[in-house]
């Protein structure tokens, strides 16, 4: 905490920094569980690979590429969780835990890009089939599928955790359906001999994840623009500590994610009068305990004020300053 006063004695500025976890963390994240599913889509990599290979399927090899950007998607996702639990240095002062964010980022834009290029090859493939070897294709199938559903388990609690571990849960989860359709279409054309199954299935398969790579896309890129957090209202904040005794404006507001766990706050608080440190000390604490309880915001910075900034609004419009 560090109280700062000025010439001009009728402003006072506070600033107060709680370096707590919100209320949405609920756990910390298993690292073994996300080194054997690393080492299981490697194996699973290798193996349909060498089996789209031989029978001639571009869902096994789509399947394939998928796992091997499963596997890089969980070590970027150990490393970052790793250094994320960093401790902040004087390079660093709010440590690593963006690390987490940019891994999620740039998981899913390589799903993204992966799913565009196999959309591209199974266009060629409609035009001009070609024969598959049906029965390899099922076998390799469910070999993956039984891999991918043991991946998907040992990460589906920690997908509520992270925003990162979430990308690479994603990962797996759609190359769990991945496999389920190859098999299935493996079995079609097998007994019906309807080759164009294949490439049809990498369409609806790529499809499927790119929707849920564009909904983390977009939810990282909010946090790494600093933009105001899903669920926050700035209204009802303004309403609600201004509704406070003694208080007579709230202005120049930020509100942002560190990472996906922390919101922090700052902003102004004008005061209605002049009043000692002691004073403005108590009102402090109960616009902390207001934002702490109706909004689930833990880690507040706040500059008390008599009369210190007249004209200015709940969010500053900072254009000017770049000009």
């Amino acid at each position: 905490m560090e109280n700062h006063e000025h010439n001009n004695d009728r402003r006072l500025h506070h600033h107060d920094h709680h370096h707590h976890h919100s209320h949405l963390e609920t756990g910390t994240v298993n690292g073994r569980n996300l080194v054997l599913t690393m080492l299981l889509n490697l194996l699973i990599t290798v193996v349909e690979i060498v089996g789209g290979l031989l029978a001639g399927s571009l869902s096994l090899v789509s399947d394939a590429l998928h796992n091997l950007s499963d596997a890089a998607a969980v070590a970027i996702s150990l490393a970052a969780l790793r250094f994320s639990r960093r401790g902040a240095t004087l390079e660093k002062t709010f440590g690593f835990q963006r690390l987490e964010i940019l891994a999620a980022l740039f998981n899913s834009a390589v799903l993204i890009a992966i799913s565009l290029l196999l959309f591209k090859e199974s266009a060629t493939r409609l035009l001009h089939p070609q024969a598959i070897n049906s029965s390899l294709m099922v076998g390799v199938g469910v070999v993956g599928l039984l891999a991918n559903t043991l991946a998907v388990f040992l990460l589906r609690r920690d997908a509520g955790r992270s925003l990162n571990v979430r990308s690479s849960y994603l990962h797996l989860f759609s190359d769990a359906l991945s496999s389920v359709a190859v098999a299935a279409g493996g079995m079609a054309i097998y007994f019906w001999h309807i080759t164009w199954i294949d490439p049809l299935l990498t369409i609806l398969i790529g499809l499927y994840v790119l929707k849920e790579s564009y909904e983390i896309v977009s939810d990282t890129v909010q946090i790494l623009m600093e933009g105001t957090p899903k669920g926050v209202k700035l209204e009802e904040i303004y309403k609600s500590v201004k509704s406070l005794p003694g208080i007579r404006d709230l202005h120049h507001v930020h509100v942002w994610q560190l990472g996906e766990r922390q919101i922090n706050f700052e902003g102004h608080i004008d005061l209605d009068k002049d009043i000692s440190i002691s004073e403005s000390e108590k009102l402090r604490r109960e616009v902390e305990a207001t934002l702490r309880d109706k909004f689930g915001i833990q880690h507040v910075m706040l500059q008390m004020e008599y009369e210190g900034c007249p004209g200015t609004g709940l969010v500053r419009d900072t254009r000017s300053q770049l000009i």
